[in-house]
């Protein structure tokens, strides 16, 4: 069984007072793109949020089949995100992706699935993309507990007790992250051009 992460409970700090997570993007919130994009090669989707989100994500995610995972602590990084969404997943693999990642790959998710053993995650211009990656579940959980019980909140830290399987890529765009409001604007430039060469 393969369970889909959807990590949303980041506080957003360069992004505004707004939740990012629901920001629209092209026809849908973010949160929903993405947890669309998953949703068609996993057998369950898991979303993880803090308490104060429930609202709106209840509202983005409306129609769709999921469970909610809520930090019981709000606010302590990807890393204690990650650990809240495992506990809650039932599948032994879990594909995780972050909510601010409008552009994530199901096709790239596949392969990873493929290639999950401890975890399988991708690698673009050098750099290792651990938020839009397969994990299994009981060895990624307990990489999450030692690392948090050990005082850091990195996720490098947690994948490198983990022995990842490395998957290159060429193209990076999967990869595109919202941070700011201007980030936003970009890539909705993108999807909206999307839309309108799909249409003509």
């Amino acid at each position: 069984m393969r369970t889909g992460l959807v990590l949303a409970g980041g506080a957003s700090t360069r992004f505004g007072e707004a939740d990012k997570s629901t920001a629209p993007v092209g026809d849908r919130p973010m949160v929903r793109r993405v947890a669309d994009r998953l949703a068609g090669v996993v057998d369950e989707l898991v979303v993880n949020c803090r308490a104060d989100q429930r609202a709106g994500i209840a509202s983005a995610l409306d129609g769709l089949d999921y469970r909610l995972a809520v930090d019981p602590v709000p606010d302590e990084g990807p890393v204690a995100g990650m650990r809240t969404g495992l506990r809650v997943a039932r599948g032994d693999a879990v594909g995780v992706v972050a909510c601010d990642m409008p552009h994530a790959d199901p096709g790239l998710f596949e392969r990873l699935f493929d290639r999950a053993d401890t975890a399988a995650v991708p690698r673009a211009d050098d750099h290792l993309q651990p938020l839009h990656a397969v994990y299994g579940r009981h060895a990624a959980r307990f990489a999450c507990d030692r690392t948090l019980a050990d005082g850091s909140r990195k996720l490098a830290d947690a994948l490198a007790r983990l022995d990842p399987a490395v998957v290159d890529v060429a193209d990076a765009t999967p990869f595109t992250n919202v941070n700011t409001k201007a980030d936003l604007l970009r890539v909705r430039g993108t999807i909206d051009g999307e839309s309108a060469s799909k249409s003509i």
